[in-house]
């Protein structure tokens, strides 16, 4: 059966399941990245807020021999897991005094996102934008986000402005750049230990949530140290909106090499959603600024 006809099958499944008190219902989510995913959500008449679960991998599942009755045991299975114990009240929302210290910022692509950035406050960066989110309490609902729109700058009486000197404060208080050597990485990750005398000049800079990370692009101090260390510029190369990779820049010029490792990467190792660019950026030692190479 094609994706449309198992989404209905799904319903019909949930609500037999789920029983009365349960509303099953079908939402088209927009992703980074102009990415639309869809979405079941199962709610109580008396609940103010529920996961959204997508069904996209699950169709995958189902195309590779999952039964679709499993499918819809692991969706209320997920919904059990992820639904907050008590409701949310969000009236505090209004306020941004009550919000402004959980607002923070994020890059992505300007290409890609233009039907968004249309509704929301942001900041043109190279190639990028500097969009805004308001983060949860990861206690109550985990790592749910609001994103910031016009509408929510107008409930505030708030300028653009004044969301992004609230935004810089935060992310420099509560998400602290974590800058780290690949040699490091891959011990960690991968029980990969190099020699003592394995120079690999190759690190990623991230945040310490490892959440939207390539935005410590905007405040990272560590990379003036790097160049200082390497006393060099460094090549910048985007992994995904959650980290970046950094290397010097030895002047060889050897930037189509590079392109197209990001491309590669892209394509084979990134979800759509979660692609930040295709180009290449250098940090100059001496300003202390990035840039765009367009060569």
């Amino acid at each position: 059966m094609d994706f449309n006809v198992f989404t209905e099958n799904i319903v019909d499944l949930l609500r037999k399941r789920m029983g009365r008190d349960y509303e099953v219902r079908i939402t088209t989510v927009t992703k980074n990245n102009d990415i639309e995913l869809t979405g079941v959500i199962l709610m109580k008449a008396s609940d103010n807020i529920s996961p959204t679960i997508y069904l996209e991998g699950l169709y995958a599942e189902y195309q590779n021999g999952a039964a679709i009755e499993r499918l819809a045991d692991q969706i209320m299975a997920f919904y059990k897991e992820q639904m907050p114990q008590t409701d949310l009240n969000m009236d505090f929302f209004r306020d941004f005094e009550l919000v402004k210290d959980r607002i923070f910022y994020k890059l992505v692509s300007f290409e890609k996102n233009k039907r968004l950035l249309s509704r929301l406050p942001y900041y043109r960066w190279h190639d990028l934008a500097i969009i805004f989110y308001y983060a949860m309490e990861e206690e109550k609902v985990g790592r749910a986000s609001v994103t910031i729109h016009h509408h929510h700058l107008a409930m505030w009486g708030q300028s653009a402005d004044s969301l992004y000197r609230a935004a810089r404060d935060n992310m420099k208080k509560r998400m602290p750049e974590l800058l780290v050597s690949m040699k490091e990485l891959l011990a960690e990750t991968a029980g990969l230990k190099l020699g003592e005398d394995a120079y690999l000049p190759l690190y990623v800079l991230t945040n310490q949530q490892k959440l939207y990370g390539a935005a410590a692009l905007l405040y990272s101090e560590g990379m003036k140290r790097l160049a200082d260390q390497w006393q060099s510029d460094l090549l910048i190369l985007p992994s995904s909106v959650h980290e970046v990779l950094l290397l010097p820049d030895d002047g060889r010029n050897e930037y189509a090499f590079y392109r197209q490792m990001v491309e590669d990467v892209n394509t084979t190792q990134v979800e759509p959603e979660e692609i930040l660019s295709y180009s290449l950026y250098r940090y100059r030692r001496e300003k202390e600024e990035i840039e765009e190479i367009f060569t």
